[in-house]
């Protein structure tokens, strides 16, 4: 008696949302279940973020729904419930209680009237057990991007206290996380709202905690990139060199609607400026194809510009028309064909760019975090790896321990992934 189940959609944001809860119930006695049949109570952490992630939450609270029976009770809650909680009450009506964000301790509430007695065995507070670990240092977001709806439902920025999260990091090292990952909506932003104090400070102080981690920062917002901060992250040896930086479009007018700062000049004076100061930098970005009023001209001038900069790795969005949104209402939507032809015509031109980056690493030699071990073959990432998001180097090697770090030699270079041997 006494777990509860939780499926966890959506961002990393969501994810550290999900186990966050998952140690409040804990402390209550709560335990979680990795099995929806074994718990009393189905919980759903859901993501309205873009269109295809809404039907995901739709689609899954449907399949717990048929799951839950007479004895279970299911719990719907995070940023879809937010957005349209009357719809999904009325629509799916074996939802038994729902939440927005940041309702935590409604839920815990909830879940211990229903379970009661002594605590049940079950596992960890945590829903993936990986060598790294997502560590969310803000919530919400004061940007005005036309395609988005995050403010909306998350609110205004506001930091965490730097206290909080080095207390967090200090628990995850002990824990064994190797890789720790700062992620929020925009963490450019970290301290605007505290007294002298900003994302370098919080990166170098994180990078002084005892052991041997990695630090990855995540959606660095390109025009609120300081010197300062390029300086951290080239001069900290715990700091990846690694600039993840969405850019969105390079083109000014659809930037302007997109309420997006920074032109296609600013973007390349950036880039040259952060490659010249960070050895052996890796920059990742996002492109939105398809955004209204977006011609065939400028979408041309962001591919040259994509084929000119040369991204060591690229994520292409087809855009979202998103109800709320300030580029909802916007005319000269696009056809969903058309933005698909502009979806696979930059990827084909990333994929060719991919490899070529990765031939240039064969040969070479790096430190690596292996992710995972699975009969004979061992899943690493090098520091220009993000987990999820960008390729692996596959060892053919068993030996060696999940979550430990190693020297591997390139040996073998493909569009996304490496090939490698470890160094004994």
């Amino acid at each position: 008696m006494g777990k509860v189940s939780l499926l966890s959609l959506g961002c990393p944001k969501n994810l550290v949302d999900s186990e966050k809860l998952l140690k409040k119930l804990k402390e209550q006695g709560i335990s979680y279940a990795s099995n929806p049949a074994d718990s009393d109570i189905l919980i759903i952490n859901t993501c309205g973020f873009i269109e295809s992630a809404k039907k995901e939450s739709v689609e899954e609270i449907l399949r717990l729904s048929k799951l839950k029976g007479a004895d279970k009770k299911l719990i719907v809650f995070g940023c879809l419930a937010k957005r349209y909680g009357e719809e999904l009450k009325k629509e799916i009506p074996e939802i038994d209680a729902l939440w927005g964000v940041g309702d935590d301790e409604k839920i815990v509430e909830y879940c211990s009237k229903i379970i009661t007695g002594p605590p049940a065995e079950g596992t960890s507070e945590k829903l993936t057990e990986t060598p790294y670990a997502y560590l969310k240092i803000a919530e919400g977001c004061n940007k005005k991007c036309s395609y988005c709806v995050i403010p909306q439902i998350r609110g205004r920025f506001r930091s965490m206290l730097p206290d909080q999260i080095l207390k967090e990091a200090e628990t995850l090292i002990q824990a064994g996380k190797k890789e720790l990952i700062l992620i929020a909506q925009d963490i450019t932003e970290y301290g605007s709202d505290l007294k002298n104090y900003n994302l370098p400070r919080l990166v170098r102080d994180i990078a002084s905690l005892s052991g041997d981690f990695w630090i990855r920062l995540l959606y660095l917002y390109p025009t609120s990139i300081t010197d300062e901060l390029i300086k951290t992250i080239a001069t900290e040896d715990k700091v990846c060199n690694y600039i993840d930086m969405p850019l969105q479009h390079t083109e000014k007018k659809i930037l302007e609607l997109m309420g997006r700062g920074g032109s296609r000049s600013y973007f390349e004076k950036l880039i040259a400026k952060i490659r010249y100061s960070i050895p052996e930098v890796n920059i990742r970005t996002t492109l939105i194809v398809g955004f209204p009023r977006e011609t065939e001209d400028e979408f041309n001038e962001m591919v040259t510009f994509v084929g000119k900069i040369k991204f060591d790795r690229l994520g292409v969005f087809m855009y979202s028309k998103e109800e709320g949104s300030g580029a909802y209402a916007l005319k000269g939507q696009i056809s969903k064909k058309i933005k698909s032809e502009r979806f696979n015509r930059v990827m084909a031109v990333q994929s060719e760019i991919s490899l070529e980056r990765n031939e240039k690493l064969v040969g070479k030699c790096f430190k690596a975090l292996i992710d995972d071990v699975d009969n004979e073959i061992a899943v690493a990432r090098i520091y220009s790896q993000a987990p999820e998001i960008d390729g692996v180097v596959l060892i053919h090697d068993n030996t060696v321990k999940k979550g430990s770090f190693v020297n591997v030699k390139i040996e073998e270079a493909y569009d996304y992934d490496l090939k490698g041997t470890i160094l004994k």
